[in-house]
């Protein structure tokens, strides 16, 4: 589980349930729990299985509902404020607490977010924690090269929608005729879905050069842009497996400096027992 940083416990009964939910056996057990709840989810959307195994399936819902309010409950006991300082304490929180809204009447609706539970992986497991990180310190650079790409798709579907848009054909009304459809057209062949039979190929039909301007476009967006989100991802990923490493490290630096402070005090106890004889 995720401990706040520098949390003091007041009294015996926090360092306990803190050492508790921490506990590698019981950080196991939630994880199972989240696993056997999201397949039990999935089974219930089967009218067949839940017909037949519906009472059966709330029962065990209501029971890991009650095991995941619990596991929270001791963290908030524990933790106190302290808890609220992390923000996968906050998630598991919220995640919880929208599984307590009522799923009847008209919050009927709500009993479909069951499935966010799932989510809870993200918090239980350290290498999706990673990931997900690696993706939070990504965004900065990620918003740069979507800028990018947004200035580079306006430029374009001004042109397309001027040059090809004013074409009278009907099928070039429907793919340039406006900057939305322009921009929609255009986005359909950065995906490269469709791209030549659907796209490019009637508009070369009329505009024998089309194939000078999608090239381009294709290569810039689809290749170039896709490349550098890649390339920004994979260095967040560098970073952040860099900060675990560094954070392990000085685990390790502790629990060293607090070993050879335990070996001193003896030494020093052992010295004042001969001095005082």
């Amino acid at each position: 589980m995720v401990r706040p940083a520098h949390i003091q416990f007041k009294n015996t009964l926090q360092q306990k349930l803190a050492n508790i939910v921490e506990n590698p056996y019981v950080i196991g057990f939630i994880t199972v729990l989240i696993i056997i709840n999201a397949i039990t989810l999935g089974l219930e959307t089967s009218d067949t299985i839940s017909s037949e195994f519906g009472h059966f399936f709330h029962l065990l819902d209501v029971t890991i509902l009650g095991v995941f309010t619990a596991e929270l409950l001791a963290k908030l006991y524990a933790y106190r404020l302290s808890f609220f300082k992390s923000g996968w304490n906050v998630f598991d929180f919220l995640i919880v607490a929208i599984a307590w809204i009522p799923a009847s009447g008209p919050f009927a609706v709500f009993r479909a977010l069951r499935i966010l539970r799932v989510l809870r992986l993200l918090s239980v497991v350290p290498q999706l924690r990673r990931v997900i990180n690696a993706l939070g310190h990504s965004i900065p650079g990620m918003s740069s090269v979507f800028g990018v790409l947004c200035l580079i798709f306006y430029i374009c579907a001004v042109l397309t929608t001027k040059i090809f848009g004013a074409h009278p054909d009907p099928h070039m009304q429907e793919l340039f005729g406006t900057m939305g459809a322009s921009t929609y057209t255009l986005f359909q062949v950065m995906t490269l879905e469709g791209w030549t039979s659907e796209v490019v190929g009637p508009t070369m039909e009329i505009f024998p050069w089309a194939w000078m301007f999608f090239v381009p476009f294709i290569i810039t967006t689809s290749f170039a842009v896709l490349n550098l989100f890649i390339g920004i991802i994979v260095d967040a990923m560098n970073v952040v497996q860099n900060g675990h490493h560094g954070e392990e490290l000085e685990e390790v630096d502790l629990k060293t400096i607090h070993y050879d402070v335990r070996e001193l005090r003896k030494e020093i106890s052992e010295l004042k027992k001969q001095l005082e004889k």
